[in-house]
């Protein structure tokens, strides 16, 4: 159960991470002035809010399990996985740890077009909102593809948790919208005080983060490949 709520945290904070990014930031803010159109009526903000978020874990969550229990369904795969997940882990947190550092780039780039995506789908109103958000999430940049291919999957595999933590992740993902959807009901004002606090912080949690990450992938890799520490 220990083990079982510290994956939970884990891919809730992978979400939040991932959420407040420059890459997927960009598609939330998309999201917010889509959620925030009709600022006026709090039950709609809110609930365009929740059915964003609800559409983002939506895609994660499918997507997260059609990878880990096509892995987990695959005999040879999982039993090959059980004895060698060691072996993967650790060179693959140091190549996450360095993404989030900034010292490589994946050659991922997110779908162009946010905004006028964003109108396409702006008469579908509360339906919209989870479209976008389906739609959004699949828009992987390196540093949503290292969180989530990189760290959750491994973790997701490691837990045998092929929908659980795929969709705290996706709940993750979404809490920006969430705030700031709650911030436009309760006081506009405060939504760009909010916002550049959270740009803020990003660059130093993004960082703090990748560096234990780093840390954590060469302690494994050299624990389990080359065997130099116990």
């Amino acid at each position: 159960m220990n083990a079982l709520m510290m994956g939970i945290g884990s891919a809730l904070w992978l979400g939040i991470l991932t959420s407040i990014s420059p890459c997927p930031l960009a598609t939330n803010l998309a999201a917010i002035s889509y959620v925030g159109r009709d600022a006026g009526k709090s039950w709609v903000v809110l609930s365009s809010g929740m059915m964003y978020t609800l559409g983002r874990v939506l895609a994660y969550t499918l997507l997260g399990a059609l990878v880990v229990a096509s892995v987990l369904s695959a005999p040879g795969v999982s039993v090959w996985l059980q004895r060698n997940i060691n072996l993967l882990l650790g060179p693959l947190l140091v190549l996450v740890g360095m993404v989030l550092l900034g010292l490589i780039e994946p050659p991922i780039r997110a779908g162009a077009g946010l905004n006028a995506l964003r109108d396409k789908v702006q008469k579908l109103g509360m339906l919209g909102a989870g479209l976008l958000g389906l739609l959004f999430a699949l828009s992987f940049c390196p540093v949503s593809a290292a969180l989530f291919f990189g760290s959750l999957i491994p973790l997701a595999i490691s837990e045998q948790s092929p929908l659980l933590l795929p969709a705290v992740y996706g709940v993750g993902t979404g809490v920006p919208v969430l705030v700031f959807a709650v911030i436009l009901v309760f006081g506009a004002k405060s939504l760009g005080t909010v916002f550049q606090k959270l740009t803020g912080i990003e660059r130093w949690l993004r960082q703090g983060t990748g560096l234990v990450i780093l840390l954590i992938g060469i302690y494994l890799t050299l624990q389990h490949v080359f065997r130099v520490v116990s």
